[in-house]
């Protein structure tokens, strides 16, 4: 299985989020709110009118969680996009492997951080980012070198050759690499130093010039399987 691959079965498991009860501005702000997600959000009401705003979560027509429309609809601050587990509880707990649509390179910029942010924190374990193209990686040399001179914390980064290989620190292992994922595909995992809960990745494709569709994810399973496929498929030696 393919990157590409990965992020078309992540796509093929639509969620739906029923909102019951609740007049139509709620139902256009909860559209408005996961207008990036794989998420359909619907209009329903019960028999009774009874009880007031809720929200059902479902997928593929199977039951997954059910929210007072109050904790859909409080998010918390600078959490965009939301890479904070809390950031919409408890719906948001259920919307892992979370599909976004049409990131443009600010946004996937932004997302990146979050994870190289934690990747920093924890200062243990292996990040890896993908940068498509070396003259992409040669913008971010700066902050992948000081990703890489901290503590223990060890950096891959993988592109395609458009250009030459940018003088680095010996930190950061640079990934030389012909092949059509890698310039095709933006991701930035991170293996959370082998604690399940700090584990971690971003993975989009670039489908549209500079246009981004993909996911993030907290499930260590799927964070492990992206990491399995970068060692075994481009190896651990760096290109230089």
């Amino acid at each position: 299985m393919s990157l590409s691959e990965l992020i078309a079965g992540v796509e093929a498991h639509e969620k739906t989020l029923s909102v019951f009860n609740a007049d139509a501005a709620a139902v256009a702000t909860l559209r408005e709110q996961f207008r990036d997600r794989n998420l359909t959000v619907t209009e329903a009401t019960t028999d009774s009118g009874k009880p007031a705003s809720f929200a059902v979560l479902a997928e593929d027509g199977t039951f997954v969680t059910a929210a007072d429309l109050a904790e859909v609809t409080a998010p918390t601050a600078d959490t965009e996009p939301a890479f904070d587990d809390a950031a919409y509880s408890p719906i948001l707990d259920h919307l892992d492997e979370t599909l976004f649509t049409a990131y443009d390179s600010d946004q996937m910029v932004a997302a990146s951080r979050e994870i190289e942010d934690r990747a920093w924190r924890t200062g243990a374990g292996t990040l890896y980012s993908g940068f498509q193209r070396l003259s992409i990686l040669a913008d971010h040399l700066d902050v992948y070198e000081r990703l890489a001179a901290k503590g223990e914390l060890a950096v891959h980064a993988y592109a395609a050759p458009d250009a030459g290989v940018p003088d680095h620190d010996g930190d950061l292992t640079i990934h030389v690499e012909r092949a059509d994922e890698i310039e095709r595909s933006w991701f930035v995992v991170y293996d959370g130093a082998g604690v399940d809960v700090s584990k971690c990745a971003l993975l989009a494709e670039e489908r549209e010039e500079r246009s981004f569709y993909g996911f993030w994810t907290y499930d260590p399973a799927t964070v492990d399987w992206i990491v399995d496929h970068l060692e075994s498929t481009y190896g651990l030696v760096g290109s230089a």
